[in-house]
């Protein structure tokens, strides 16, 4: 048994590698090529953390913009839930996710409501 440890284990991978020098030359360029894939990584990933943020971003203002302009019905309908519109009345929409939209009813006590966008389609000029 020998008591050289770690200096023993890096004298024979050194031997292996045709010397101390090559050994530092591959430790070095294997710490430049892993920090390399790290840092373009790192870009990429901060590219798309702000592609994304901002498509939250825009979609977020786009329904604000709906939730302040009001619509009116045209016609009578019922949602699946029970929910009864009748000719003039209004509503907002609050949120919208796919086929779900989010509403208030104006003038209602038991705001708010989730209604099918093709009802809303159906009954009013929400595009």
């Amino acid at each position: 048994m020998s008591n050289l440890g770690g200096y023993q284990a890096l004298t024979t991978l050194a031997k292996k590698v045709g010397g101390p020098g090559k050994l530092v030359a591959l430790i070095a360029g294997g710490g430049v090529l892993v920090g390399g894939v790290a840092v373009k990584g790192g870009e990429f990933a901060i590219k798309k953390g702000k592609k994304t943020i901002a498509k939250r971003k825009k979609k977020k203002d786009s329904s604000s913009e709906n939730s302040k302009k009001v619509y009116i019905t045209k016609q009578d309908g019922e949602s699946n839930e029970g929910l009864k519109f009748k000719v003039g009345d209004k509503f907002k929409v609050l949120e919208s996710d796919g086929d779900a939209i989010l509403i208030e009813l104006i003038g209602n006590a038991n705001n708010p409501y989730f209604v099918d966008v093709e009802l809303l389609r159906a009954i009013s000029d929400y595009e």
